[in-house]
């Protein structure tokens, strides 16, 4: 057995190395395979060639290739006017793994978002023919608005409904009004097709849209759009109060811009 000095000396003259660099596995990734997983990722509702081509920045060429490729290996299906959609089973995969994706990063940006404004914050999706609250953060005032998952929005009335209707094809947009129709659900209601259309003209021109005891009387509501990295607009993000506490354009200001922030974030993030 050597001896506590031996043993120190030995310990003492040991060279440290340094431990290896990571590797940058970026190197080893495949464009067409990450372009693939792009194109699953957009095919939220039908699309032709060209606009598939334009939303991924790809030539009509390599384009039409992953698509060809993607059909024949049974992820999409080409409808008579050629137009590509996801096969069912892989539409609720690529919905369910981009809902993950959006509740895992709006969620903590909800909660400052809320406690910053101190009133409700809402979060929606785009699912086939419905906006949806997917998640929601309450106000801790004693007179609040409220909302509850799963609640299906109106996409004539509650400003949730409206930002991410209005952000969709025109298609998609007459899908989600046909689905839900066209309900009053107080007199300041827009039932009238040709104001609706003015109604979403306007939001997308300003980036939000507005719910001024539309769906609810005496609830003041603003929402945004969440962009995807293609430019769809898959979700929204709106806060909610009471009519009484809006006490002037300023304040409401305020409110839009922080959504608009936080809506930004989140669109980074995803």
């Amino acid at each position: 057995m050597p001896s506590s000095r031996t043993a120190s000396a030995k310990k003492t003259h040991q060279k440290t190395v340094p431990a290896a660099a990571p590797k940058d596995r970026t190197q080893y990734l495949s464009r067409a395979v990450a372009k693939s997983v792009e194109i699953l990722e957009l095919l939220q509702e039908p699309m032709g060639l060209n606009e598939v081509a334009r939303r991924v920045k790809l030539s009509k060429t390599s384009a039409f290739r992953l698509l060809c490729t993607l059909e024949s290996s049974g992820y999409l299906v080409q409808s008579g006017e050629g137009r590509y959609n996801l096969v069912p089973e892989i539409h609720r995969v690529a919905s369910s793994r981009f809902l993950i994706r959006l509740l895992q990063t709006a969620t903590p940006l909800m909660c400052d978002l809320g406690r910053t404004l101190r009133e409700t914050v809402s979060l929606a999706a785009l699912f086939e023919n419905r906006v949806e609250v997917i998640a929601m953060e309450e106000s801790s005032e004693p007179l609040r608005m409220s909302n509850v998952i799963g609640h299906i929005l109106p996409p004539n009335a509650s400003s949730l409904g409206k930002v991410v209707t209005a952000f969709q094809s025109e298609e998609r947009r007459e899908k989600l009004i046909r689905s839900y129709g066209l309900y009053r659900f107080t007199p300041l209601t827009i039932t009238d097709r040709a104001e609706l259309q003015r109604e979403f003209e306007r939001a997308r021109e300003r980036g939000y849209a507005v719910d001024l005891e539309e769906s609810v009387s005496d609830g003041y509501c603003f929402g945004v759009p969440i962009f995807g990295r293609n430019g769809e607009v898959p979700a929204g993000l709106s806060v909610s109060l009471p009519k009484f506490r809006m006490r002037n354009t300023a304040q409401e200001e305020q409110f839009i811009q922080a959504l608009k922030a936080t809506a930004a974030q989140i669109s980074s993030a995803l």
